[in-house]
């Protein structure tokens, strides 16, 4: 991965790219997205708390498996019973990477708790709090804290992970995986992912499901 900041295209020169197959697929998928979107519109506050624990989850570990770990949490009650979940992470059923790290980060976010639900019920806008989350819950870096925004209804926040980059090249935004370390190259790459769906003509947050779907072959939160 280059060290530089993204490199754009320029509009002017290379026009970017999707092709009749995308179009096609993004059609087909679409209401299948359009639904799935919703669905994180409807997230009710109580269950905010959990979809945190499942993006602090998430990193270099397998979507179904945090799924699964957030599940089982859930129904023992961790958010009012706050015991080491460590062995539940660690688990080789549904298996999280840095389980011990995660464990103590899971635990850490219940005890903030009462001010990440403050700040959520503010009135700052969806960039001003995923910079808040950033600033003040361990584990939460550019991307996780975009993807929880995400899953509980707010939208326009660029997720950026590998696997969207790898289509963004593709698609030609970039001419090689940016390296998206830090607030200015994420924000910057970020901008580059907002002027491809401005090009398509579908909001980012579509963009990012059609992509995953592409790679999983399933639209996933």
């Amino acid at each position: 991965m280059s060290n530089k900041n993204p490199k754009h295209r320029s509009k002017s020169r290379v026009s970017y790219i999707f092709t009749d197959a995308d179009r096609e697929r993004f059609a087909a998928l679409r209401p299948a997205i359009k639904a799935r979107l919703e669905d994180f519109r409807r997230v009710p506050p109580e269950q905010r708390f959990y979809e945190l624990c499942y993006c602090l989850c998430t990193p270099q570990s397998k979507a179904e498996n945090a799924d699964a770990v957030v599940k089982t949490l859930q129904k023992r009650d961790f958010e009012r019973l706050g015991f080491d979940p460590v062995h539940i992470l660690r688990d080789k059923a549904h298996y999280i990477r840095f389980h011990e790290t995660k464990a103590k980060r899971l635990l850490k976010a219940r005890e903030q708790w009462s001010d990440i639900a403050q700040m959520l019920d503010s009135r700052l806008n969806g960039e001003e709090k995923r910079e808040w989350l950033v600033e003040n819950v361990d584990g939460m870096s550019w991307k996780e804290a975009s993807h929880y925004l995400r899953n509980i209804g707010y939208n326009n926040l660029a997720i950026l992970d590998r696997h969207t980059l790898k289509h963004l090249v593709r698609c030609g935004v970039f001419e090689e995986v940016p390296n998206i370390a830090g607030k200015a190259r994420y924000l910057a790459a970020g901008e580059g992912f907002k002027r491809l769906a401005e090009f398509v003509g579908a909001p980012m947050d579509e963009l990012d499901l059609y992509f995953w779907a592409s790679e999983a072959g399933l639209i996933l939160k």
